[in-house]
């Protein structure tokens, strides 16, 4: 049983320790995530910006709070969403999710420090003056994921060398989609092929594509990166298979839903890295002077299963490549 005295002395310490604990709380940090994706869409790269944010030492509701802002994939609602997250004087942005992203939170503040995920190069689409020394409030991790076109055109061209015409998909509001095109010409000059470029930037755009592919009878389709053609790789590859077309694609989720090959970055890896570029921040580096990292770790995955269906056999020299092959 507590007396009248221990109480009083309990309740004097109880009350010395809420200004602490509201304190504390006024005093976590908040990180902004604004993201051109549904929330829903690929939960699995947010789970890596976490866990990168964890190795360094924080962890959401414990030390640091996360205010997410999800664009549901409409680019007209990024301004708001980016306004909104600097009127709540975040402590630093992360944004992901297509150049338009980026430009959103750049537009809404010159003082909090913003993150980016990019597939581009940063210098060129004007995010920073160099990769070395940033220059200014953003800073962030690029997979350069635009540059891989020629590769993936040339282990495409292994599989299907007999494709004449080969179809470049590519979303033509992507500011990225430049640089994939100009490397994909190049890359089909070197081949000697035929390029066809297909611009798609709504579910009907990609359908009509598919139509152009089969009247100018299109013997492999190289799939640009693209924010917008990941959330609808359902339909791209279903298409693809239904036409019989053999397609490389940019990433792993689109070999996992059932398509041919994929060869890109490891996008988890990449928000990982944004995870931890972030913590360098909080810790009170300065962005102007935080090299853009660059993240290298690609895959090469291969879906033999889909292969069969095609009808097509898959080189051992081809197969001994791929970091993985989906039976």
């Amino acid at each position: 049983m507590i007396g009248r005295r221990d109480f009083i002395t309990l309740l004097g310490g109880a009350a010395a320790a809420w200004p602490l604990a509201a304190h504390a709380q006024q005093t976590m940090p908040v990180i902004g995530f604004l993201n051109t994706f549904a929330r829903d869409d690929r939960p699995s790269q947010t789970d890596a910006f976490r866990a990168g944010l964890a190795e360094a030492g924080y962890v959401e509701g414990r030390n640091v709070t996360i205010e997410y802002r999800f664009a549901d994939n409409e680019h007209a609602r990024l301004p708001a969403l980016a306004a909104d997250l600097v009127a709540r004087k975040v402590a630093v942005i992360n944004v992901a999710g297509g150049a338009a992203a980026v430009l959103a939170a750049k537009a809404a503040t010159t003082t909090i420090p913003i993150v980016f995920l990019t597939a581009g190069d940063p210098v060129r689409e004007g995010f920073v003056a160099s990769l070395n020394r940033p220059g200014g409030n953003l800073t962030g991790v690029s997979w350069f994921g635009t540059l891989v076109a020629a590769k993936a055109l040339g282990l495409l061209h292994e599989l299907v060398p007999g494709a004449v015409v080969v179809g470049l998909l590519v979303n033509p509001t992507l500011p990225e989609a430049a640089r994939t095109q100009s490397d994909a010409q190049e890359a089909a000059r070197t081949l000697r092929r035929e390029l066809l470029v297909l611009h798609a930037s709504t579910a009907g755009d990609i359908h009509a594509a598919f139509a152009t592919l089969r009247q100018r009878h299109a013997g492999a389709l190289l799939v640009g990166g693209d924010p917008f053609f990941t959330i609808r790789r359902q339909q791209i590859v279903t298409l693809a298979t239904r036409d019989g077309i053999p397609a490389m694609y940019p990433n792993r989720a689109f070999a996992a839903e059932g398509g041919l090959m994929s060869y890109g970055n490891v996008v988890g890896d990449a928000y990982r890295r944004a995870g931890l570029h972030v913590a360098r921040i909080l810790k009170g580096e300065k962005t102007s002077e935080l090299p853009v990292d660059q993240a290298v770790k690609f895959e090469f995955v291969i879906n033999l299963a889909t292969a069969k269906t095609l009808g097509l056999e898959v080189p051992p020299t081809l197969l001994a490549r791929a970091d993985e092959v989906i039976e």
